[in-house]
């Protein structure tokens, strides 16, 4: 016997929960693009732009190599001169510069110099040097300074042995950026070379022990950020339910532990830095309180579209322009002027200034914490203010559609009901209503 197939007339449609998904894959699909042009744009070609540094030298020969360094260099580079090297060294601990080529003692006594027409070619591959020592640094990151200084980072102490050339000497402040050091150092080794003697290259300002390319406090950022920020979705979501004054206070607790476990991981866990562990504690807690209270206001707002926001305030728009990796002055005039005023960059440079630099600007940079704070208290604030008035706004419609079903019920059943009875019903429906919003907007919530 042959059987007949039947139509199945149960089978699911799932239209409806395809949709559902294509409709929530539009947030990672925006990540992605976010993400790729925050790090591409912010990454991909770096360049000195007005990058500092200094010739020591009091000589006509030292201005006439700073002038021609920066003419050859088309604005890549800002080139001044400076009467010592003691001058220098505390124009890079101040980050004023960040470095500062110090001339042999022939060519700083003002004297005819020998191979002064060489000297005068040198800038030319010097300023070549400013253009692709960045992309070089990007491809060889922190490892390659650490190999090209090795052997020449030394101490330039004491006057030359007589009769001998003095060799010239670099003075850089690794502490505050490693690759800007090393792109530093490409420019003027070919200075140095075209003066036939070899660089000595001098670390004013090392980074930890542990922390040899001085970007450990940048991924420490890294790691409370995303601390911070992923707890607002679990504040904003699974916490919907809670009045904003409760929400508001686990995101304070909440940046309390955070801002511990990261000075964990920069102290005893690591050995990031070795000392003024509750200064970055402060700064931690300061940064990541913030995220958290913008991200928790923020939700009132955005619902399930507040992961992305997150992610792109303090992802793809902090950790490009936090100076962590390159520093303002190796990137383009957008990210070199977020990390002005963003508090990725106040909370790096603040560590970098408490930790390696005797707190030189270290107010600055604090104060721009406490903004980024006080914005944050802002947007809870506005957020309670918002809230209140979908309440009233809910409390209002519903008793609305309250009186206008008893006026219905009123027009057809003409015959009168018990007055309690009647009572009881309305509460009901005002009670069922209430639930159904209420899961309805958790639903909405959980969607983060």
């Amino acid at each position: 016997m042959s059987s007949v197939r039947r139509p199945d007339h149960h089978r699911p449609d799932h239209r409806a929960d395809l949709r559902h998904v294509l409709t929530h894959l539009v947030t990672p699909l925006l990540m992605c693009i976010g993400m790729g042009l925050a790090y591409l744009g912010a990454f991909a070609h770096p360049e000195p732009h007005h990058l500092p540094v200094a010739v020591v030298g009091s000589g006509s020969q030292a201005q006439v190599l700073a002038q021609s360094i920066s003419d050859k260099a088309h604005g890549g580079l800002d080139v001044r001169t400076v009467g010592s090297r003691a001058e220098a060294v505390d124009q890079l601990k101040h980050q004023e510069i960040f470095g500062a080529y110090v001339m042999d003692a022939h060519a700083s006594g003002g004297g005819a110099p020998a191979g002064t027409s060489g000297g005068a070619s040198a800038p030319k591959d010097g300023a070549s040097a400013a253009k692709n020592g960045a992309g070089a640094a990007a491809k060889n990151g922190a490892g390659a300074a650490a190999k090209n200084d090795g052997g020449t980072a030394v101490k330039h102490e004491g006057a030359p042995v007589a009769g001998a050339k003095a060799a010239p000497e670099l003075v850089v402040a690794t502490a505050g950026s490693d690759t800007t050091a090393t792109v530093v150092q490409k420019i003027f080794t070919p200075v140095a070379a075209q003066q036939g003697t070899p660089l000595k290259v001098t670390d004013v300002a090392p980074p930890a022990e542990d922390d040899p390319t001085g970007q450990g406090l940048f991924f420490l950022m890294v790691a409370i950020s995303i601390g911070s920020y992923a707890s607002v979705a679990v504040i904003g979501g699974a916490g919907a339910v809670l009045p904003i004054r409760l929400r508001a206070a686990l995101a304070v607790g909440t940046s309390f532990v955070v801002s511990i476990l990261g000075t964990l991981f920069a102290g005893p866990v690591f050995h990031l830095v070795d000392h003024g562990l509750w200064g970055l504690w402060s700064m931690a807690w300061l940064y990541s309180a913030g995220i958290l209270l913008i991200g928790t206001g923020l939700h009132t707002f955005l619902k399930r579209w507040t992961t992305l926001g997150v992610m792109a305030l303090f992802v793809m728009l902090n950790f490009t322009s936090a100076g962590g990796v390159f520093r303002p002055e190796l990137q383009n005039g957008f990210f070199a002027s977020l990390h002005a005023f963003w508090n990725g960059a106040g909370f790096v440079e603040g560590t970098r200034s408490h930790v390696y630099f005797d707190n030189n600007g270290l107010a600055g940079h604090i104060w721009t914490l406490v903004l980024w704070l006080v914005v944050g208290f802002v947007m809870i604030g506005v957020a309670s203010l918002a809230e209140a008035r979908r309440r009233r706004a809910a409390a209002a419609a519903a008793q609305n559609a309250t009186a206008v079903a008893a006026a219905a019920v009123a027009a057809t059943v003409p015959e009168r009901r018990p007055a309690h009875a009647a009572g009881a019903g309305d509460g009901e429906n005002a009670e069922r209503a209430g639930r159904s919003e209420a899961e309805e907007e958790m639903e909405e919530a959980v969607g983060v």
